[in-house]
């Protein structure tokens, strides 16, 4: 049996109905009527069939065979309800515990009075039924369970339910209905911080508003009947139209006054006197641009509240504000409040580097750096920042002060700084500022929303959900009275703390979503004041009582069915004790003869000590409606594995917290502290042992999820993980590997945001063995799995796509998804605000699924959202954006490279994404394409992009390579450097079919690559393929590979895999039809095979292997069948003493050439087969050679690079043309790239020698016809050339002046192109120019020069100079205009 009976508890007392002196009295007559027509109507309807049992189809309440029962209140008695006794509940109770089997029911009575049943537990098996309303008649008054005990009394558990318990066993039956209420919805307007503009008028103005404001308010109404502005700066007239405007205002009408900028110049007396009259005391003595604000009723003096402040001249603020608090005829409050300020705005000074100033006793000097950098440092900072070179935040003081002269200190871990960098917050100069508001609502704030919430009552308790970065920004809220709203709007209590949005922004749905967490009917736990030693270690985690109730349904119960029904302090800190347990029950649809099916839904399960639902060894449960809230431990969890068929519609989960269950319930502090679990000399590793709390915790892919909000979880919001094999009481329920193989569920129109780790992730497993030696992970820690859909979980039929449509995600600090397959598709979804957008993954070596892919379409990406977040006094993760350098927060740091895409493993295809404002900063590499930082892993040359749409994304922001510094660290990983992607249609590189490469991998450049310094990338073309080269007995070998025509560019390769492997591979993506070597940095390797990987029919390339003299070969090759594990050998190779011979192979025999000389192995390696589109293999298997080599004994270094260059040195050409750059109308952004080719070589033929050089831009060439510099600038905003010069020698060498008078007039932001041609003088004054267009200073030309300079104030990464002695050249593209990057 895999589903066992749980244990009964004994009965321990029976009811006897007389001696509890309940007699048969009828039902009482309040809402008797009601009830009737109710009952009378379900009788009209056609009655549900089915094996196990229907919902009740009239009011429980109104049953004619129930009896009265009040048994009043003491906690020892020990209640049975059985025997085929009904009855009816009518009042409180506080009982023991209550037993209902036996064919017992118990219903409770719909009343106004609010029950309340106190009782340790509630037991419902054999045929025992509780009922509070049914499906068509909700329960209407207000009845809770409270479930009350400590875990440390005498009391003994439950050895199946434990203590604290509604058990739910075989045979019986929960139907708990409460009022039919909106479970959730949205904002529909934006909440802000304040609600200031939530209220009924707002008015604001600064320059050129000069003068005196006045608002004319109706008091009976809130409403600004008129309003004028009277320039007393500039005339007299307007002074006295003033007092002919305050005269005619009737009496009773609220005035607010106040001045913007400057009133006072011809303010006459009779103005000054009119408003004293009012009830003003400071009005008359208005001096030069004082602030000044007023609010009074006209006729009522003594009502008037003023303030008044003298000007503190262009560098300090100044405020006057007042407020005063009105009632409205219909007694509703509303508040008047006016500010007239002169305000001093902020920013901060760029970073300065501490070496830049002499260090200091007892501080370092304001002074010193002003010097240093001069201009750039106001007197009076008014805050200061320090941080590591690296970006890391220090603390700093100020250690005196004097005048404008103080110092401050830098401390790190108590120490003082070295090497960091300093930047100040400094004032700029004051601006006028006046503001006028009404608040209709004093203390209290409107909600707009979404849908109809009249179902929502005063009283009712509200959360709105974080719209930021933090989950901790979910604000709870009280419904208050309010005549005055709509039917989708509510007044609810307080003021928001933070900025929730409620409407879409850039194109992303925003909304925050508004739970509701009132139900009249409740479950609760009653809890203790503060957390006591129930479990090991709880309470140096929590300092409350985690020890709430929980109700758990068994195999075999009769019905159940759970709607309108809140839930709170709920769940313990115990395995199989949460607030609502479906357990081991098999399946609860019409598969498992329930009719209807059972389901939960409108549910509020808030303040819970241990997840929301659980769902256990269950299937084809409905969970609809649910809003989970403020939980410990994943939140909608599904436990072993083999749970499937189940819907999660509609459900909304937020506040999500760490748990001490099971590892992946567990923060870092918790994984190190509970190693109970684990084996003796476990070292926990958190990130990746732990640290997984979810708000969607699905253990099976096999399930649905529709239109559910994950808003705020420590970790994750939806994370589909894997069991091997199924775990726990579940074990044998499936075959190994089903779970990865089986496909999606429908995953439709879910959200997620304010998650730490990502919104989404598919990937990972569980550890489905125990703690030993050989693994030491205690039991569930999270370990690497991989998903791949096939029908039926059968790798070996077609396989089935996994789809993900209409999914959001925001404002997820890491990832908005990680998405890891086997076939993982992406459609109409949206990503705004997440460090990284989506990070799609297969495998780091091999796909797990080979001939799958990953894809995204139709999609929208955006970095920085209008949602600019809260900035709060501890928030340190605030900073500047990157397009319009306002304040923003951010997802991880500062300087953290934010991406909308990154590109990883593959295959990818993206394929009509729209990406919106990425904007990378002077110190922040943010782009809209990008790749996974510190990658070991392979990159997959068929990743691929079409049909991309920019939108406020600078050009130079589209793509980044990375380069060595914060966050990408020294980017010397074998992944790092072999990164690449193709460009199908060039919407994102300007080039239709080309491929995006790292600018310094040099196997897969050739001549007319062209480089985007502002990427660190390159444009090429070519066929490209990967080669894995796998080393056997030696892990720790560093590869050198070199492409023939390139040999000065070796590549070095590390290996992907970890050093403890017993084999290393190396993955280089490399260009077809070319030939390579390869050298090692130790001796190398006795055995070791080559894969081609993504290899056509047909396709080859020819490998030199480095191997000392003496060695002798067996070389064969095979193919071998991963899925299958086989292997056939299809050939070998035989040794040949004529390099030709190995062009002349043949399937089943091919030569191989050992040239001893140079101590290089030639191979030529040509795939036979046909291959799948996204296949790495062929459709026979991966086609291999193997080599086992006989080494001398003590042989050295194999690095034949000195022997095999220049003998093998092949001359470099183009194979695949570089494709025509895209122009004008096929353009779809106004920025553009800026073709620019320069070369300056000597040419020989035969006896004769040849001078050239041209300079080309847009495709139009300037030939170079004099010995000397040709220049050609061109307009930085439009990329238009402006004008052509040439220096012959002799004025380089006599009279250099004229070149610096022509670059004199050449304007600022131009670019600026030069080359040399013949024998130019390659010294001398004239090099001066060099530097100033921005070349490095002290350089020494060579014969040969081409050089990028630009014209302005800053040097923009394009610069380029290349200077050879017989070959200088530069293709490369600049952007268009040439706009400077803000600093960070």
């Amino acid at each position: 049996m895999l589903y066992s009976r749980p244990p009964r508890r004994g009965r321990i007392s029976v009811i006897n109905l007389r001696e509890q002196g309940v007699g048969m009295r009828a039902a009482g007559s309040h809402n008797v009527s009601l009830k009737i027509v109710l009952a009378m109507g379900c009788l009209l309807l056609v009655g549900f069939s089915g094996a196990a049992s229907a919902v009740t189809t009239e009011c429980p309440d109104q049953s004619p065979e129930l009896q009265p029962w009040s048994p009043g209140h003491d906690r020892n008695h020990q209640v049975h309800i059985g025997h085929g006794r009904k009855l009816l509940l009518t009042s409180s109770a506080t009982v023991h515990s209550i037993t209902i089997s036996g064919g017992g029911k118990l219903v409770i009575k719909d009343r106004h009075e609010h029950i309340v049943l106190r009782t340790r537990h509630i037991l419902i098996d054999d045929g025992g039924e509780l009922h509070a309303g049914s499906a068509l008649c909700p329960f209407e008054g207000n009845f809770s369970i409270v479930l009350y005990g400590r875990a440390d009394e005498s009391i003994p558990p439950d050895p199946y339910y434990g203590l604290k318990y509604i058990g739910v066993g075989k045979g019986g039956t929960l139907e708990l209905h409460g009022q039919k209420k909106l479970s959730w919805t949205f904002l529909n307007k934006t909440l802000h911080p304040g609600g200031m503009q939530e209220g009924g008028y707002f008015f604001e103005r600064s320059w050129g508003h000069r003068g005196v404001i006045v608002h004319v308010i109706d008091a009976k109404l809130g409403t600004v009947v008129h309003s004028d502005r009277f320039d007393t700066y500039r005339s007299k007239k307007e002074s006295e139209r003033l007092v002919q405007y305050l005269n005619a205002v009737p009496d009773g009408r609220i005035l607010s006054v106040a001045v913007n900028d400057e009133g006072s110049r011809n303010l006459d007396d009779t103005a000054r006197k009119a408003m004293t009259k009012l009830g003003s005391k400071h009005f008359l003595h208005l001096g030069f641009r004082h602030p000044w604000s007023f609010i009074t009723v006209k006729g009522n003096p003594s009502s008037s509240v003023e303030d008044h402040i003298e000007y503190h001249g262009h560098k300090g603020s100044a405020a006057a504000r007042v407020f005063k608090l009105f009632q409205t005829e219909h007694g509703e409050h509303f508040n008047v409040s006016s500010s007239s300020e002169w305000v001093q705005d902020v920013e901060w000074t760029e970073w300065f580097n501490h070496d830049k100033v002499p260090q200091s006793k007892g501080g370092e000097k304001i002074s010193d750096l002003r010097a240093a950098y001069p201009g750039k440092i106001c007197n009076r900072p008014i805050d200061i920042q320090a941080t590591t070179m690296d970006g890391v935040a220090l603390s700093t003081e100020v250690v005196y002060k004097n005048g404008q002269d103080y110092r401050f200190a830098c401390y790190t871990r108590g120490r003082a700084c070295r090497n960091y960098r300093v930047r100040f917050l400094c004032g700029k100069p004051v601006r006028p500022k006046l503001t006028v508001s009404i608040d209709t609502n004093v203390n209290s704030t409107i909600l707009s929303l979404v849908d109809n919430v009249r179902s929502w009552r005063p009283g009712d308790t509200l959360v709105v959900a974080s719209t930021d970065y933090s989950m901790y920004q979910a604000e709870e809220f009280q419904v208050l009275p309010c005549k005055a709203c709509t039917s989708t709007q509510v007044k609810v209590a307080g003021k928001p703390q933070y900025l929730h949005i409620g409407e879409e922004i850039d194109g992303v749905d925003m909304r925050a979503e508004v739970g509701l967490l009132t139900r009249n009917i409740v479950v609760m736990g009653e809890m203790e004041d503060r957390c006591y030693p129930y479990s090991h270690h709880i309470c140096d985690f929590f300092d409350f009582d985690t020890f709430g109730g929980h109700i758990k349904f068994a195999l075999g119960f009769k019905a159940t069915h759970l709607e309108g029904v809140e839930l709170k302090y709920m769940g313990q800190q115990l395995v199989g004790q949460y607030p609502i347990h479906f357990h081991l029950a098999g399946d609860l649809d019409e598969q498992g003869g329930y009719d209807p099916p059972t389901y939960i839904r409108d549910l509020s399960i808030h303040h819970t000590f241990s997840r929301c639902v659980t769902v256990h060894g269950s299937n084809g449960l409905l969970i609809k409606d649910v809003v989970g809230y403020n939980s410990l431990g994943h939140c909608f969890f599904t436990e072993d594995g083999p749970e499937e068929r189940n819907t999660f519609d509609h459900c909304l989960g937020l506040l999500v917290k760490s748990g001490t269950l099971l590892p992946s319930d567990r923060d870092s502090r918790m994984c190190k502290v509970i190693t109970e679990d684990s084996y003796p000399g476990y070292i926990p590793k958190p990130r990746q042992d732990c640290n997984a709390v979810s708000t969607f915790w699905m253990a099976n892919p096999n399930n649905n999820l529709i239109n559910c909000a994950a808003a705020g979880s420590e970790e994750t919001g939806f994370w589909f993980i894997f069991h091997h094999v199924p775990t726990g009481p579940s074990v044998g329920m499936y075959s190994p590997g089903y779970s990865e193989h089986i496909p999606l569920g429908k995953f439709y129109n879910n959200r997620a945001h304010s998650n730490y780790r990502a919104g989404m992730i598919i990937d990972n497993g569980v550890k489905t063995t125990e703690a030993s030696a050989k693994d030491k992970r205690p039991f569930l820690s999270i370990i690497s799995a991989r998903y791949s859909p096939h029908q039926d979980a059968d790798p070996l039929k077609p396989r089935e796509p996994a789809i993900i449509r209409h999914f959001t995600a925001y404002k997820n600090q890491d990832h908005g998804a990680w998405l890891r397959g086997g076939d993982v598709w992406l459609d109409s979804c949206r990503f705004a605000d997440n460090g990284i957008g989506l990070t799609l993954a297969s495998g780091g070596t091999f796909p797990y699924d080979d001939g799958s892919k990953q894809e995204i379409k139709n999609s929208l990406f955006v970095g920085e959202s209008g949602n600019v977040g809260t900035e709060m006094m501890d928030n340190r993760i605030w900073g500047p954006g990157g397009l319009d350098h306002s304040g923003r927060t951010l997802p991880i740091g500062q300087n953290f490279p934010i991406r909308g895409i990154q590109f990883y493993d593959g295959p990818i295809n993206i394929q009509n994404c729209t990406f919106r404002k990425f904007a990378a900063l002077e110190g922040r590499h943010t782009s809209a394409l990008a790749f996974r930082l510190n990658n070991a892993w392979q990159s997959c040359p068929h990743n691929n992009v079409t049909n991309i749409a920019f939108e406020d994304v600078p050009i130079t922001s589209r793509v980044f390579f990375g380069e060595p510094g914060p966050w990408f660290n020294q980017l010397d990983m074998d992944g790092d450097k072999t990164s690449v992607f193709h460009d199908l249609d060039g919407s994102v590189s300007e080039y239709p079919g080309s491929y995006l490469t790292k600018d310094d991998n040099w196997l897969v450049r050739h001549p007319d690559c062209i480089n985007v310094p502002d990427w660190r990338g390159a444009i090429c073309s070519g066929r490209y393929a990967q080669m894995y080269i796998q080393a056997y007995k030696s892990s720790n070998l560093r590869m050198k590979i070199i492409k023939n025509d390139f040999p000065s560019h070796p590549l070095y390769l590390e290996g992907a895999l970890t050093r403890s492997t017993h084999y290393q591979q190396y993955q280089p993506v490399i260009t077809l039809q070319k030939g390579y070597t390869i050298h090692w940095d130790q001796t190398a390797p006795a055995e070791l095979a080559i894969w081609l990987i993504n290899f056509n029919k047909g396709d080859w390339i020819r490998v030199g292997l480095c191997y000392p003299r003496g060695t002798t070969f067996s070389i064969l090759s095979d193919v071998h069948n991963r899925l299958l594990k086989q292997t056939s050998k299809t050939g070998t190779f035989v040794r040949t003493l004529q390099m030709d011979k190995v062009e002349q192979s043949y399937p089943g025999r091919s030569h191989y050439y050992w040239d001893e000389d140079s101590g290089l192995l030639f191979l030529k390696l040509k795939a036979q087969n046909e291959r799948e589109k996204f296949a790495f293999c062929s459709m026979k298997g991966c086609e291999r050679i193997k080599i086992k080599a006989l080494l001398p004994r003590n042989a050295g270094i194999s690095d034949c690079t000195a022997t095999a260059y220049p003998r093998f040195t092949e001359r470099a050409v183009v194979d695949v043309p570089m494709p025509r750059k895209l122009f004008g109308a096929q353009l779809k952004t106004k920025d553009h790239f800026l073709e620019v080719k320069m070369e300056s070589s000597r040419q020989h033929f035969f006896h004769l020698r040849n001078d050239f050089a041209y300079i080309e831009v847009d495709g139009r060439r300037y030939p170079c016809s004099e010995d000397g510099i040709q220049i050609v600038v061109i307009d930085g905003s439009r990329g238009h050339v402006v004008s052509l010069g040439s220096f012959r020698n002799a004025i380089l060498q006599g009279i250099p002046w004229q070149l610096f008078n022509y670059v004199a007039a050449i304007p600022d932001n131009s670019i600026v192109l030069m080359a040399s041609k013949g024998r130019y003088i390659t010294r001398g004054p004239w090099t001066r120019v060099l530097e100033k267009l921005g070349a490095d200073k002290g350089l020494k030309l060579k014969e040969k020069m081409t050089f990028v300079g630009f014209k302005g104030n800053f040097r923009p990464i394009w610069v380029t100079l290349e200077t050879e002695d017989h070959k200088a050249k530069i293709f490369q593209v600049v952007p268009i205009p040439v706009v400077r990057k803000k600093k960070l």
